[in-house]
């Protein structure tokens, strides 16, 4: 793009065509931004050819979840309720407008974020790009599909229990959740304001660390954002494996299906062939994790839509009403009770960090379900166990492709210390230059 290879006019309008063609079957976007994309591929080039690189995603398409408010464009959270558009960019769409990036349009999600399916009964379920009859993930699942096939070169989605990491995992690509606080959402529709993360989603590590180092940051208008010393991702990238401390969480491993802990596995082994010093982790207090996160996010669910759900709860779809109506009947000690236990958990957390580089273990334990016939709720349970204690303490944690089990994508959890993303992402680039290649969906690489 720099050297003027590559019109930004070309590549923009090469995925609208991606979109077009895709789109029917996979239902990954709920708008598609076509003149505004073109007409900011159009600036970007003028502003190349007269010498004012911005950087890396100058004339980059991308996409956001359909969470995050884009300027003139509705915000509908997946939700069935009549919005107006935006009248100005969440922090995100702001940074990645900064960089130069050209925006696409929104991806579609599960409804209001609060589920892993992406099965929304508003607009349609997201399909997973390898398998037709498969989930995509969610709620970020509009947002991996599109990257796995081609629907732009990354994406920006949110993360409260596994919501980028997950959808990620089932549809092969690349998602980092970065600490909590370091991504401000500002102008984000929030599932929970003491969980949420917002995140990027691509094809590759090193992709992925040119989004995160292009909406991390301190933003004094979000209560959320913390001003932690940052990390430049691109000086230690390339560094390789030789030297890392690696955790293997075993007892991660041993809930995963067979085949996805065979995978998991021979990915530890090849980080410690190229250099990684690995060893057998153990979290502490791991049967509290999932049951403490859920007593969180459904009451800050049901805080933020308290007035809604009360007055209209049949605007909401079965699981999502079930997931909201536990939030309602929490009581105050259960949740402080709640609170509590994530502080104590958080810092010994923190303390296991501090002698590792990363700990690996699966991103999920299955691989990507079927669609039809699943019960949403069960399925939401199965797909967190491994992810939501990543978001109860606000760790770091990136999910990378590790392989195919029974012709669908695996996912390999990384989780890194707290404000120490720029190890992590060396980590997972260790790995995946260790790894090599791996196929793309439907011809798309």
């Amino acid at each position: 793009m720099r050297t003027r290879v590559v019109s930004p006019v070309e590549l923009t309008r090469a995925c609208l065509e991606r979109i077009a063609e895709v789109q029917p079957r996979l239902r990954a976007f709920v708008t598609v931004t076509a003149e505004v994309a073109v007409a900011g591929a159009l600036a970007a080039e003028r502003e190349i050819v007269a010498g004012n690189y911005r950087g890396p995603l100058h004339g980059i398409p991308l996409s956001v979840k359909d969470l995050f408010d884009v300027a003139g464009v509705p915000t509908t959270a997946g939700g069935g309720f009549a919005v107006e558009p935006a009248t100005e960019d969440s922090a995100v769409a702001e940074r990645l407008r900064s960089s130069g990036a050209v925006l696409l349009g929104k991806t579609l999600l599960h409804e209001f974020a609060f589920g892993v399916t992406s099965v929304n009964p508003h607009f349609g379920a997201v399909r997973n790009p390898w398998a037709d009859d498969r989930i995509a993930g969610g709620s970020s699942g509009g947002s991996a599909a599109a990257v796995a096939t081609g629907c732009g070169f990354g994406s920006i989605g949110s993360d409260t229990g596994g919501s980028i990491r997950i959808p990620a995992a089932l549809c092969g690509v690349v998602g980092l959740k970065p600490t909590r606080g370091r991504v401000s959402l500002r102008g984000a529709v929030p599932l929970s304001w003491t969980l949420d993360h917002a995140g990027p989603l691509a094809r590759t590590v090193r992709d992925t660390a040119l989004l995160y180092g292009a909406i991390a940051g301190h933003d004094v208008r979000d209560p959320a954002s913390r001003a932690a010393p940052y990390e430049d991702t691109s000086e230690e990238l390339e560094a390789g494996a030789t030297g890392l401390r690696i955790g293997v969480w075993e007892a991660a491993m041993a809930q995963a299906d067979p085949p996805i802990a065979t995978l998991a596995r021979a990915a530890v082994e090849t980080l410690a062939a190229a250099g990684a010093r690995v060893s057998e982790v153990t979290l502490p207090r791991a049967s509290e994790l999932v049951a403490t996160q859920l007593t969180i996010l459904a009451t800050d669910a049901y805080a933020f839509h308290r007035e809604r759900f009360d007055s209209e709860p049949e605007r909401y779809g079965e699981d999502v009403r079930a997931r909201i109506a536990r939030g309602r009947d929490t009581t105050g000690a259960e949740y402080a009770q709640a609170r509590r236990v994530r502080s104590e958990v958080s810092a010994a957390f923190d303390q296991v960090l501090a002698s590792y580089d990363a700990i690996v273990l699966p991103t999920t334990v299955v691989a990507a379900p079927r669609r039809e016939g699943a019960d949403a709720v069960a399925t939401a349970a199965r797909l967190t166990a491994l992810t939501s204690p990543f978001n109860l303490t606000g760790l770091p944690a990136i999910s990378v492709p590790c392989g195919l089990a029974s012709a669908l994508p695996v996912g390999l959890q990384l989780v890194g210390a707290r404000w120490r993303e720029a190890r992590l992402l060396r980590v997972a680039r260790a790995y995946e230059s260790a790894r090599g290649d791996l196929a793309w969906p439907d011809g798309s690489g």
